[in-house]
């Protein structure tokens, strides 16, 4: 539990200093936490980066995240990246005489669009205006939903979740997380005058809910793989994509879905 809090501690400073200066410093790890993540997802699905398919993928990641209108111009829209990534992984089949079959892009695929489509809302966010401020509010109600839920669960827990998923997780611990949520959006009420106390409500909610369903979908996936975690990068917490998959859920449904912006 210790090695736990320590670890969380150290990337949450990292990654609030990085929002407070935004700029190359926030994207830089936005895009490198994109990439790690991706060659974890191809290594938990038994893919090598060497293959021209992973290949592929880090530059259909890479091509997602990245913020090209800093550089004052957007060579596709985001939909044309992605349409081009499945272009080039389907152009594979073809060159290989499917040796590389449908089957076998498919998942580096999906891992592009879950993960490139995940950390670009991170960085839209960050540099629409008030962007600060709208990040901190994000990933904190993430951090706090996380926090709450362990510790709710942890001494108030009785009543299983998902047991066939995530066998830990308690109705609780969801509870806790979900008021953990709802109290950091209300303390960022008090900071923007267009930020009601009833946005701030139901947004703490979404975003708990939201985000619990990003730890279980990668919790279901994970079970398919029999594996416990994906890396172990962050002691304590496992890979890259044991720690953002409610970043990659929880952002883009608020743009896609939310009425705060």
């Amino acid at each position: 539990m210790r090695k736990r809090i320590i670890t969380g501690a150290c990337l949450a400073v990292l990654c609030i200093a990085a929002i407070v200066y935004g700029s190359i410093p926030y994207v830089s790890l936005m895009i490198a936490l994109a990439l790690l993540a991706f060659y974890e997802f191809a290594r938990l699905n038994a893919l090598t980066w060497r293959e021209p398919t992973v290949l592929c993928g880090f530059f259909g990641v890479f091509a997602l995240v990245f913020p090209w209108e800093i550089l004052r111009t957007q060579p596709f829209s985001q939909l044309s990246f992605v349409w081009l990534v499945m272009f080039l992984f389907m152009v594979f089949t073809v060159m290989t005489k499917n040796k590389t079959h449908l089957d076998r892009i498919a998942l580096p695929f999906i891992g592009v669009v879950y993960i490139g489509v995940g950390f670009h809302f991170m960085t839209v966010t960050r540099l629409m205006p008030d962007g600060m401020y709208w990040t901190l509010l994000l990933f904190g109600c993430i951090w706090m939903t996380d926090t709450g839920a362990y510790f709710a669960g942890r001494f108030f827990g009785r009543t299983l979740l998902w047991p066939s998923i995530s066998p830990n997780k308690t109705v609780e611990g969801a509870i806790g997380g979900c008021v953990a949520s709802v109290v950091v959006a209300l303390l960022f009420v008090g900071f923007y005058p267009k930020f009601m106390w009833w946005q701030a409500v139901s947004l703490g909610i979404t975003i708990a809910v939201v985000g619990q369903m990003g730890d279980f979908i990668q919790s279901a996936y994970k079970r398919i793989r029999h594996i416990k975690d994906t890396g172990a990068l962050f002691p304590g917490h496992g890979g890259v994509l044991d720690r953002t998959d409610s970043w990659m859920i929880v952002f883009p449904f608020v743009h896609l879905f939310g009425w705060w912006f």
